[in-house]
């Protein structure tokens, strides 16, 4: 019994500071560079504006 409530007493403690670890390590891996995301937002304006094109050429007769 004086096993479980140290167990259970060590787990109180440890982890949620585990789960801070894992936590932090999720946003600092999660961060996009401002070259990345300038690249992923150009990419999406061309996709448009190709897509405008596909779909102009289909309305002219």
């Amino acid at each position: 019994m004086a096993d479980e409530v140290s167990l259970w007493g060590v787990l109180t403690i440890i982890g949620p500071i585990v789960l801070l670890g894992v936590i932090i390590w999720a946003v600092l891996n999660n961060r996009v560079s401002r070259r990345r995301h300038e690249e992923s937002e150009r990419a999406t304006a061309n996709l448009y504006d190709e897509q405008d094109r596909i779909d102009r050429e289909k309305r002219l007769p």
